[in-house]
């Protein structure tokens, strides 16, 4: 594989590889179980639109209940965070409760975002979230409502 080094002689990992790594991490599973992630579509050749699912952490009103998030990787990605999107109606500090996006400043690992962050810390990140303070006293849809 030729790798485009950047500067410093760091190595530049290429989207796709770095996009297909993940991939193959997200199908082996990752960490506990409490988050996971896999493409939307297997036929995906651009390896663009991501299935997320996070598991409502413990002590927090979403506790246990399983919730789906679409993620875009955008052409940018993995310099640029990618787009998220819950399909599980939340309400959550960060969550636009017109359409479920995930507005980057009120996440820390959205809004200082680096390329060696991936999909499984933002899915992490994200569930840490929705045990803040603000998000704990959240009263939450009923389970299994979508956008």
């Amino acid at each position: 594989h030729a790798m485009a080094a950047g500067g410093g002689g760091q190595v530049i990992v290429p989207r796709n590889f770095v996009l297909l790594e993940e991939l193959e991490k997200g199908e082996k599973g990752v960490g506990d179980g409490s988050v996971s992630y896999g493409l939307a579509s297997g036929d995906d050749m651009t390896l663009t639109t991501w299935n997320g699912m996070i598991v409502g952490p413990h002590g927090s009103p979403l506790e246990g209940r399983i919730l789906s998030l679409v993620v875009i990787c955008g052409e940018n990605y993995p310099d640029k965070a990618p787009q998220v999107r819950f399909a599980s109606r939340v309400n959550l500090s960060y969550v636009d409760q017109n359409n479920g996006a995930v507005e980057a400043r009120g996440v820390p690992v959205l809004q200082n975002w680096n390329r060696s962050y991936n999909l499984e810390r933002l899915l992490q990140e994200l569930r840490r979230e929705m045990t803040s303070s603000t998000n704990r006293r959240n009263p939450q849809p009923p389970d299994g409502t979508m956008y």
